[in-house]
């Protein structure tokens, strides 16, 4: 089975049972972002996680196989064009370089783990409008030199 068909299932499963991922999260005791990402083929789930993704959504042995396997992650090379997408991109575009140079100042010539690292997203209420809040938080990982 493919991870694209595994993410197939998945979502069907999930439609099917009315869940949200932060329902279907709790269920399988991991964090929303990571248990999306793993139904929707960016990570791999150890065995027992798995396991109970699949049971959490009526689901057989081979889905949680599948979600097993070594994703290939962010395996598209093309701009996004999904506006929530498109929009991350945007920002990465614009404040990208200002990121890095801020990391730089502050912890000097390296980069944040995307490996060892958590994230959070939050509603936050405003009379102007409703945000979004996201927190990334990853392992700084200094380049070495030899």
């Amino acid at each position: 089975m493919t991870k694209a068909e595994m993410t197939a299932a998945l979502l069907a499963a999930k439609k099917k049972k009315k869940l949200t991922w932060e329902a279907l999260a709790a269920k399988v005791g991991m964090s929303p972002v990571w248990t999306t990402s793993a139904c929707l083929g960016q990570n791999s789930a150890p065995a027992d996680v798995a396991i109970k993704i699949a049971k959490a959504l009526g689901l057989t042995a081979d889905i949680a196989e599948a979600l097993t396997e070594f994703p290939m992650k962010g395996d598209t090379k093309a701009v996004p064009t999904d506006p929530v997408l498109y929009r991350f991109h945007e920002i990465n575009l614009v404040y990208g370089e200002t990121i890095k140079a801020l990391i730089a100042e502050k912890f000097g010539d390296g980069i944040m783990s995307a490996i060892d690292f958590s994230m959070h997203i939050d509603r936050v209420e405003d009379p102007k409008g409703d945000r979004v809040k996201i927190t990334m938080c990853g392992k700084f990982l200094p380049y070495k030199t030899w």
